[in-house]
């Protein structure tokens, strides 16, 4: 494998400003150090935590101990379930999961060496490798996709039966706020993040600039609530299980899910810096592995209770399994009235869920350069290589035996209806009326 050499660049981030809102992001200091367990399931398939690794001599990592960082978010199963099933233990990895608060603690310890690999959000390694939006310049790879859907944009209360899947619906609520010079407020995750690019882009095919009309702000996932719940925010952009607690705690309404914006588009990314991934390919490849086997088993739908039972334990989300497990079986009570049983729910392995396809990486590239982001053509090419590595995904698969699509580079089309090319990126991110374009 090439060697790629890391950044020499500063890995401190400039803190966020949330003065305005309950809380703020802890570092990881304090996060739930998580021992490898085993699996309480007596179903046969999964191994047991200290079922014997099948992992021969020329094939054992590099690394055994790792430190995997989540998000309380239900998409960090794969991460969890891998842990507690004993599927990390079978290919030679001892396993700690850390729970972060926030997703800049969770990428500062990834860069810094605390955490080996993490659940994190598609655009963050984008972001790191280029060193924007205050991110360390710090090269990081994706190797895996974790999970595609899943994700819901909330509305306040006051705003049900008024502004649904239709972002048009919005735009009077946001001209007649802004004219009494209080704008309203939508929330994201963090600024390069899936979060961020949904809100964004929803706003955007409403006519409305999310840096001009709203005030687009950044708050950790299991904050969102509490600070919608205090009036501080009119919508925020969120994975489950928090979309499902807004209702529970009738403060809002699920407005459109991130399905119905995009099906089956990508979400969170297993990400491990550049330098890690050159030093032990074997070890990466043995997490893939592992992950595939999680995912597997996560796709099986009679497996998705004993899912909600495990990730939403202290631990891990901290919520009553409930609220996670109606969504994860596409079971969608939006709230305002509206109930649907969607088949676009959250997956995890099926449809080619995991494979790292570049054209997704370009999508993103070209809404940093729509949102003004970078200036002038990033380098949509050069980036993508550097940053998806299907090679590795492809070499862990070959190894399992384990057949898939390759790599895809066929347009998609959004809710919108505009469709995205990924021979012609500059062109898509440069045609949208509403943009913050630079250079």
């Amino acid at each position: 494998m090439k060697k790629r050499e890391p950044s020499k660049e500063a890995s401190s981030a400039s803190p966020l400003d949330r003065r305005r809102f309950l809380g703020g992001a802890l570092g990881l200091g304090g996060a739930a150090l998580l021992p490898a367990c085993g699996s309480r399931s007596d179903e046969p398939g999964p191994p047991a935590a200290n079922a014997a690794p099948l992992v021969a001599t020329a094939d054992k990592p590099e690394v055994s101990d790792l430190r995997f960082g989540i998000i309380a978010l239900t998409d960090c199963s794969p991460l969890v379930i891998a842990h507690e099933k004993g599927f990390f233990k079978r290919y030679g990895i001892n396993s700690t999961i850390v729970k972060g608060a926030s997703w800049a603690a969770i990428r500062d310890s990834l860069s810094n060496g605390d955490l080996q690999a993490t659940h994190m959000l598609f655009g963050m390694p984008l972001a790191s490798t280029m060193g924007l939006l205050g991110s360390p310049k710090k090269p990081m790879i994706i190797p895996w996709l974790l999970n595609r859907n899943g994700q819901a944009i909330t509305m306040k209360s006051d705003l049900r039966g008024k502004v649904a899947g239709d972002p048009k619906a919005l735009q009077p609520f946001v001209e007649e706020a802004k004219a009494k010079g209080a704008p309203m407020t939508f929330a994201m995750t963090f600024p390069p993040g899936t979060h961020a690019m949904w809100t964004r882009y929803f706003l955007g095919a409403g006519g409305i600039h999310p840096d001009k009309d709203v005030a687009l702000v950044t708050i950790p996932p299991a904050q969102m609530v509490a600070n919608m719940k205090v009036g501080k925010m009119d919508g925020f952009c969120v994975g489950e299980p928090w979309g499902a607690r807004a209702i529970a705690d009738q403060i809002g309404y699920t407005a459109v899910t991130t399905q119905e914006l995009w099906k089956d588009h990508p979400e969170k990314a297993c990400a491990f810096t550049a330098e890690f991934a050159d030093k032990n390919p074997k070890t990466v490849k043995a997490v893939l592995k592992a992950l595939h086997e999680a995912s597997v088993w996560l796709d099986k739908l009679d497996n998705r209770p004993e899912q909600a039972d495990i990730v939403s334990r202290p631990t891990y989300i901290n919520c009553p399994p409930e609220l996670i497990l109606g969504r994860l079986k596409g079971q969608y009570d939006y709230g305002d009235g509206r109930t649907k049983e969607d088949k676009d729910y959250m997956i995890f392995s099926d449809r080619g869920c995991n494979y790292p396809q570049p054209k997704y990486a370009l999508w993103w590239l070209s809404q940093f350069r729509r949102w003004g982001m970078v200036e002038g053509r990033p380098d949509y090419e050069g980036v993508v290589k550097q940053v998806m590595r299907p090679d590795l995904y492809e070499e862990a698969m070959k190894e399992l035996g384990v057949a898939h699509g390759g790599p895809d580079d066929q347009p998609e089309t959004l809710f919108d209806g505009v469709t995205f090319d990924p021979k012609d990126p500059e062109k898509y991110a440069t045609s949208f009326p509403v943009n913050a374009l630079k250079g």
